[in-house]
C-alpha cells in the first residue's frame, strides 16, 4: 500500500482522508521545525551579524540546542503516548520520529 492509499480505492484514485492526514502531519512537522529554528536562533545567534558564517561558539550552541529540542520532543511524545495508553483516550504521540 502506498503512502497516499493508492490501491485501496477503486481505479487507482487518491484517498482524500489519507491526503488530509498527510497534510496535517506536514503542518505539524513544519510548525515544530519553525519553533526549533526560532528558539535556537534566538538563543545562539547574536542580533549583530559580524561574520557571514557561524563562529565555533554559535555552531556548538546550535548543535546542543537542536539535540536538546529533539530529546525533549521525544520524551514528551513518550509521556503522551503512555498517558494515552493508560487512560484509553487514544491520544497520539507528540513525537515526530526525527
Amino acid at each position: 500500500m502506498s503512502f497516499l492509499g493508492r490501491g485501496s480505492t477503486p481505479a487507482g484514485g487518491v484517498n482524500p482522508e489519507r491526503v488530509e492526514m498527510a497534510m496535517q502531519e506536514l503542518d505539524m512537522i513544519t510548525d515544530v521545525f519553525n519553533k526549533l529554528v526560532s528558539s535556537c536562533h534566538t538563543k545562539c545567534i547574536g542580533t549583530r551579524y559580524a561574520e557571514g558564517d557561524l563562529n565555533k561558539g554559535e555552531s556548538v550552541c546550535i548543535d546542543r540546542c537542536v539535540s536538546k529540542f529533539f530529546e525533549v520532543n521525544k520524551k514528551v511524545g513518550e509521556k503522551l503516548q503512555s498517558m494515552g495508553g493508560a487512560g484509553g483516550a487514544g491520544q497520539q504521540s507528540g513525537g515526530f520520529g526525527f
